[in-house]
């Protein structure tokens, strides 16, 4: 990203981004475990086991993307 976008915002839009994006992150970890813990109870549908695997490895792609952007306006 390079350039802070954030510098320009007062505190409170900080402050607003920032739990957003907190929020933001719980959900798609909660989510990644729900889908986790739900594949590891399949035992008699590998396709739907493993669609659900890859759903919890997209949360851990848009978690990681989440912890990117706060890391960012953090800076």
């Amino acid at each position: 990203m390079g350039t802070n976008l954030f510098n320009g915002k007062n505190g409170e839009e900080k402050e607003i981004l920032k739990d957003v994006l907190e929020d933001s992150i719980e959900t798609e970890e909660n989510l990644m475990r729900t889908y986790l813990i739900t594949a590891e109870r399949i035992h008699d549908d590998d396709e739907l086991k493993e669609r659900l695997e890859n759903f919890a490895e997209g949360n851990a792609k848009r978690t990681k993307q989440l912890i990117d952007e706060l890391n960012e306006i953090k800076e």
